[in-house]
C-alpha cells in the first residue's frame, strides 16, 4: 500500500542568523491524521523550524509544500490563513472574557457592524461539543484551570475557518503539557486523538519521553540544527532516541575522562525531604554532604533546574521541608536561602544573573551587599579588596573592575557570576549549566574550581547537559526524567555515561 501524500513537506530548510547557521538542510514531513513528535535537545533547532514554518522567521533556503502546493509563509497570520495553527506552552488568551469570546476573538460573527452574541455562543458551544469537551462557553475563562484553558486555546486555533468548523490542517502544540498533571495530560491526549481521527496533522513538542511514546506515531530528531532522522515511534526505543538526541552511541561513551572522586565527604549539610512543586517537579528526597559534589543528569525539561530553584527558594515548594546544618529552613524566597548559606548561579546568566550595564565590581558585590541590606553599605576599602581578590583568583579578564560586564566574553561573564556568589562564602553552591556557551579554556578553569571548592569543604550541586562533565566532577549523580528524581547513583569507575543514559531512558537505575 502506497504511503499517503504528506499534508506538509519542508525540504532543505536553511535558516541563518549573523554568524550562526541555525538550520542546515533540514527535511520534515507531516502526514494527515498523525501525531508527529519533533525531538531534540536545547539548541537543536526545533523552535527555529517551527518559527520558519509559521512565518515568524524568513526562510533563507529550501521549500515548504502544503497540500501539494509550494507556499511562502511571511507571517503568523498568513500561516493561520493557510491552515497552520500553533498553541504555545503559555496560554495567550484573555481570562476576563468568556470561553466563547476567547474562541472567536478577532473573528466574531457580525451583522451590520454589531457582534451577534447569540450566534457566537451557539457556534462556540457546537465546536466544543463536537470535540467532546464539557465546557460552559458562557463562563469566564478565568473560572477554569490551566488545563481547560489550554484546551480552549486549541479549540480557538482550530477555528480558523470560522463557525463552519475547523479549518486547521496542521496543529502545532509546543510543550502543552509542561504545567499539567497526569489527569489533565490524559484529557489533552484524548482531544489530540479525536483531532487525529478527523484528519488533523499534529506536530507535538515535548520533553517528556513517556508522553511521546504514549501518543505519537512518528518522530523527527534534530541535533545542532541538522536532521538526525525520521522514525516511526514503534521502531525506535527510548534508549535509541536519547542516543540520537545527544549524539552519543552507547559503545562510544564508555571511556571516561579522568575525574575527581573522594570518599571522605563530611557530615550532612542539606537534607530535602518530600520537596516538590506542582507543575515543577515531583516530591523528592536529597541529601548533600559537606564537600560533596552532587551532579544532576537528565534531558532538557527533566526537572534539573526546577529542583535547583526549589533548593534556592526561587520557586516555593508545595510539599516537603529542607534542613541545613540540622536546622529547618524556610525556602520561601532566595533571601532565606542566601541567609542559610546557599548560592545559585542560574543557567541564564544574562537575564537571571548578570546586570550587563553595571561594572564588574558592581556585579561582584551585588549578592554580598544584598545579604547585608542596603542600609549597611560595604566599606569602600573592604569592597575594593574583595573584588580585586576574586578578579585575581578567577583570572577575570580584563582585570578592570570598572569595565562593563556586558562587554566581557561569555567565559569571563561566568567567572564574574561565580565571584559574586563565592564572595558570600556559601556552604552550598548551586551551578546550573556553568560551562554552557563558553570556550574550552574557561570551561576547564571552572571545572577545576569546582574540584578545588569541594576539596576545601564547600558542597556543590552541579547541573550540566554533558554527561562526561557530570561524571568527571560528581561524587553522586542524581538522574532526572519527566520531572522526577528517579535515581541517585554513587560515582565510581564502573559508572559510565552509557549507564546514566540507560537510567535516563528507562527511568530506573540499571
Amino acid at each position: 500500500m502506497a504511503e499517503p501524500r504528506p499534508v506538509l513537506e519542508m525540504a532543505g530548510i536553511v535558516k541563518e542568523f549573523p554568524g550562526v547557521r541555525a538550520l542546515s538542510d533540514v527535511d520534515f514531513r507531516l502526514f494527515p491524521g498523525e501525531i508527529h513528535a519533533l525531538m531534540g535537545e536545547n539548541g537543536a533547532g526545533k523552535s527555529t523550524l517551527i518559527k520558519v514554518l509559521t512565518g515568524v522567521y524568513t526562510l533563507d533556503g529550501g521549500t515548504i509544500t502544503l497540500d501539494g502546493r509550494s507556499v511562502r509563509i511571511a507571517s503568523p497570520l498568513q500561516a493561520q490563513q493557510a491552515g497552520i495553527s500553533t498553541v504555545y506552552q503559555e496560554v495567550n488568551l484573555c481570562p476576563n472574557l468568556s470561553v466563547a469570546e476567547n474562541i472567536f476573538i478577532g473573528r466574531e460573527p457580525t451583522r451590520l457592524g454589531r457582534i451577534q452574541w447569540k450566534r457566537l455562543r451557539r457556534e462556540a458551544a457546537e465546536l466544543v461539543d463536537r470535540l467532546g469537551l464539557d465546557i460552559d462557553v458562557g463562563a469566564p475563562l478565568s473560572s477554569y484551570p490551566l488545563a481547560v484553558q489550554q484546551l480552549v486555546a486549541i479549540v480557538r486555533s482550530l477555528n480558523t475557518g470560522g463557525g463552519e468548523g475547523p479549518g486547521t490542517k496542521v496543529l502545532i502544540l509546543d510543550e502543552p503539557t509542561s504545567s499539567l498533571d497526569r489527569d489533565e495530560v490524559l484529557q489533552l491526549f484524548s482531544l489530540m486523538r479525536r483531532l487525529k481521527d478527523e484528519g488533523v496533522a499534529i506536530l507535538f513538542v515535548s520533553h517528556f519521553l513517556d508522553q511521546i511514546y504514549e501518543v505519537c506515531d512518528r518522530m523527527t530528531v534534530l541535533r545542532n540544527g541538522t536532521l538526525v532522522g525520521e522514525h516511526m515511534v514503534s521502531d525506535l526505543d527510548q534508549v535509541g532516541l536519547v542516543q540520537l538526541m545527544l549524539g552519543k552511541a552507547m559503545g562510544q561513551l564508555d571511556e571516561l575522562h579522568e575525574h575527581q572522586l573522594r570518599s571522605d565527604a563530611g557530615d550532612t549539610l542539606v537534607q530535602a525531604e518530600g520537596l516538590g512543586r506542582t507543575g515543577g517537579i515531583a516530591p523528592f528526597d536529597l541529601e548533600i554532604k559537606e564537600g560533596e559534589v552532587i551532579g544532576l543528569a537528565g534531558l532538557l525539561g527533566s526537572g534539573r533546574t526546577e529542583l535547583a530553584r526549589l533548593l534556592f527558594g526561587a520557586d516555593q515548594p508545595d510539599t516537603g521541608k529542607v534542613t541545613i546544618d540540622g536546622r529547618p529552613v524556610s525556602m520561601s524566597a532566595p533571601n532565606d536561602a542566601i541567609g542559610a548559606g546557599v548560592a545559585f548561579c542560574s543557567e541564564n546568566r544574562k537575564s537571571e544573573g548578570l546586570v550587563p550595564d553595571l561594572t564588574v565590581r558592581e556585579n561582584i558585590i551585588l549578592a554580598l551587599q544584598a545579604s547585608r541590606g542596603w542600609t549597611r553599605p560595604i566599606p569602600v576599602a573592604q569592597r575594593d579588596e574583595l573584588v580585586a581578590k576574586y578578579i585575581k583568583a578567577l583570572d577575570i579578564r580584563p582585570a578592570n573592575p570598572e569595565a562593563r560586564v556586558g562587554q566581557l566574553s561569555g567565559g569571563n561573564q561566568q567567572k564574574v557570576l561565580l565571584a559574586r556568589w563565592l564572595i558570600t562564602q556559601p556552604k552550598l553552591l548551586i551551578l546550573d549549566e556553568p560551562t554552557r556557551g563558553i570556550d574550552i579554556g574557561a570551561k576547564a578553569e571552572i571545572q577545576k574550581l569546582v574540584v578545588s571548592l569541594s576539596e576545601e569543604g564547600m558542597s556543590v550541586l552541579y547541573i550540566a547537559a554533558e554527561l562526561e562533565e557530570v561524571l568527571r566532577l560528581s561524587h553522586t549523580i542524581g538522574v532526572l526524567r519527566d520531572r522526577r528524581l528517579v535515581a541517585q547513583i554513587a560515582n565510581g569507575p564502573e559508572i559510565t555515561p552509557s549507564r546514566i543514559l540507560e537510567t535516563i531512558a528507562s527511568g530506573e537505575h540499571q
